[in-house]
């Protein structure tokens, strides 16, 4: 098969959207080499992104049709290229995709900006619902990242539910390897980190609710400190206002431009991995602490039941007791604290490579079928 990948996100983000697009093509070309992989991206990254050696790049000809060749006519380009399948890995399909003869696979990852709409500037929620819908309106298959984010494109945009096919992802390799003692007691002194610690990471935003962690700290024992992974914003002032005010300063620890090979490390040295955001399309954090053999306290009321399953802990996310109690029971109940890591190594099998590579092939088929 001959497949084609709207690569923007792969090349030029090294987030979310970003990982998930170089997750996806290293997953493909590792478990299905007998497939061709193309990279439509409107300009090479100047340093290597992670892209697998067996992708091939496209870039448009010119420069003066770049900022439209990805949205409209690179259909031109997968034509002469005789390419099988379209995936738009990051929400959007190019215009005219649907006439082209291509069929087209589109992954949503969510419709926060629809459900909290608040936490969006107007031009930019009237523009991700117009590229958004149509993406699912004119796909041959669309893949949700959960089924919170399958339910949300059934009501939001009226898709029916045949068309949707539910494909969780999965996290970086890098967490499902074991750590011997002495790289987690470098990696304690190289950050400083303390001898017991809650550990939450991702962007500091409202939507994450940092801010919930912090006020649920003041009910924990003092030797007990929390450390925060991410990308500051605004939302940032509250919180460290909020630190000041509580006198906090020695128990909250920001770390910043963390490497990524540095991560699974510091994740294993955590006590209990927190994460009360308010919604999430999937909740990659919580799958990688759970690799990591950390037990999770998580948020109800978007999908992260099912990123963390049964065994984790789930508080309302404005109930900043309710997570302190949590906190504190685990750290009392060491015989917990083992169950559910051994619960959440189990758990986390559903989003092996080997299924989720065999989950996108079969959407990939159903396309073809359809078309």
């Amino acid at each position: 098969m001959k497949i084609g990948f709207d690569g923007k996100r792969a090349v030029q983000n090294f987030t979310g959207l970003g990982n998930y697009s170089r997750f996806v093509l290293s997953l493909l070309a590792q478990h299905y080499p007998e497939n061709e992989y193309h990279l439509y991206t409107p300009k090479k990254a100047k340093i290597n992104p992670g892209i697998p050696d067996p992708v091939q790049y496209h870039c448009p000809s010119g420069f003066l049709n770049r900022p439209l060749w990805r949205s409209k006519f690179v259909v031109s380009d997968l034509k002469k290229d005789k390419i099988e399948l379209f995936h738009g890995l990051s929400n959007e399909l190019p215009y005219g995709i649907s006439q082209s003869g291509i069929p087209s696979v589109v992954t949503i990852h969510d419709l926060i900006f629809l459900r909290f709409p608040d936490y969006y500037p107007y031009l930019d929620r009237k523009i991700y619902k117009y590229k958004f819908e149509y993406a699912c309106k004119n796909a041959s298959r669309i893949i949700a990242v959960s089924k919170q984010t399958k339910q949300d494109i059934m009501s939001f945009f009226r898709i029916r539910e045949s068309k949707i096919d539910v494909v969780y992802q999965g996290c970086n390799q890098l967490f499902q390897h074991a750590a011997s003692s002495e790289a987690l007691a470098k990696i304690k002194q190289e950050y400083n980190l303390p001898e017991k610690f809650l550990l939450n990471v991702g962007t500091i935003e409202e939507r994450k609710n940092l801010l919930l962690i912090v006020k649920a700290l003041t009910t924990v024992p003092k030797d007990v400190k929390l450390v925060v992974i991410g990308r500051e914003t605004e939302y940032t002032k509250e919180v460290k206002e909020y630190i000041a005010a509580n006198h906090l300063y020695e128990r909250v620890i920001f770390l910043k431009n963390v490497p990524l090979a540095d991560l699974p490390l510091i994740y294993r040295c955590a006590e209990i991995f927190v994460y009360p955001s308010r919604f999430e399309g999937f909740g990659i954090p919580v799958i990688e602490a759970l690799y990591s053999g950390v037990p999770v306290i998580a948020a109800t009321g978007s999908c992260l039941e099912e990123a963390g399953g049964p065994l984790t802990c789930y508080v309302h996310p404005q109930d900043e007791v309710q997570l302190g109690w949590h906190i504190n029971t685990l750290l009392n109940n060491s015989v917990k604290k083992k169950q559910m890591v051994a619960e959440g190594h189990l758990y986390v099998q559903k989003f092996t490579e080997e299924k989720l590579a065999k989950n996108l092939i079969e959407t990939y088929q159903k396309a073809l079928s359809n078309a």
